[in-house]
């Protein structure tokens, strides 16, 4: 009698065991997807307000200040070339200063005023390429590319971004100043220069 209740027992357990075992290898297989928030498209351009720190909206009318100081002095007659330089980031955040560089360099290729060569972070994947296709041997004569033949830059943009912050026990005040100046690589002169100034206050 004790010995079949042992027996009873030990298969109960074993069952209970393969079902636990297949129960977490279905889970580790199939994991379960939970929808605790709800997600909604929003306006890309809507004015951003969530913080008083470095956002979307002080990107886009930063680039839209800079585009437009440029194209109205006239100065690129001819399509010149220009390239980039990192844009100085002198504030207390992290910044990603390139993403404004880029929004702004978006802005004037597609105006057609002016061409843009490799930047200087983007100059080793223009030299990796032209070595791939002269060094490799994987390509026709005459079908690559010939090294020593790139456009340099006639114009160089840099940027510089600068930050004040004051707050108090109720108020946090903050000033962005962005400024960009154009210069002409040859002679070194500031052919252009703008700034664009933003404040944003907030209250606890």
């Amino acid at each position: 009698m004790k010995t079949n209740t042992i027996k009873r027992c030990g298969l109960i357990a074993g069952i209970t065991t393969s079902a636990l075992l297949l129960s977490a290898c279905q889970n580790l297989s199939s994991p379960t997807v939970r929808f605790d928030r709800q997600v909604n498209y929003g306006d890309a351009k809507a004015v951003e307000l969530v913080t008083n720190e470095f956002g979307s909206t002080d990107l886009q009318m930063i680039a839209e200040k800079m585009t437009g100081s440029l194209l109205e002095t006239g100065i690129f007659q001819g399509r010149p070339t220009v390239t980039l330089a990192p844009v100085k980031n002198k504030t207390s955040e992290y910044i990603d200063t390139n993403n404004v560089m880029s929004s702004i360099q978006t802005a004037l290729t597609k105006s057609g005023k002016v061409r843009f060569v490799r930047s200087i972070n983007q100059m080793q994947q223009g030299v990796d390429e032209l070595q791939r296709q002269n060094q490799s041997g994987l390509y026709k004569q005459g079908t690559t590319a010939k090294i020593g033949q790139m456009t340099a830059a006639k114009y160089q943009l840099e940027g510089e971004l600068t930050s004040i912050v004051k707050q108090n026990n109720t108020t946090k005040d903050v000033y962005y100043k962005f400024t960009l100046s154009l210069f002409d690589v040859q002679e070194g002169t500031v052919e252009w220069q703008d700034e664009k100034e933003i404040r944003k206050t907030s209250k606890r």
